[in-house]
């Protein structure tokens, strides 16, 4: 796939950023450039490998998914400038 000043002034118009017409063509060849290591990325077998959350072999520290401080519903209300049934109330913003 390559990149051409057309396509890279979309990428630009479509990220919002001000590109002069003069830098179109140097921005394209980023572009290439980038396009051509993710295929060389494509061409690497990983067969067989886990994915990892580091470099280092590492597990992620976990915890137990309790409550502990819940049944707290009317103070947490308490605080709502509108609250209904056990519920926060807000406006309509969708018709």
């Amino acid at each position: 796939m390559s990149i051409d000043r057309e396509t890279a002034r979309k990428v630009a118009k479509l990220a919002r950023i001000k590109v002069e017409e003069d830098a179109l063509d140097a921005l394209a060849g980023e572009f290439n450039a980038i396009l051509g290591f993710v295929e060389q990325l494509n061409e690497v077998d990983v067969d067989g490998i886990e994915p990892m959350t580091s470099v280092t072999p590492m597990r992620l520290k976990r915890r137990e998914d309790v409550v502990t401080d819940g049944d707290q519903q009317d103070k947490v209300l308490s605080n709502a400038p509108d609250a209904r049934e056990g519920f926060f109330a807000v406006p309509k913003v969708v018709e």
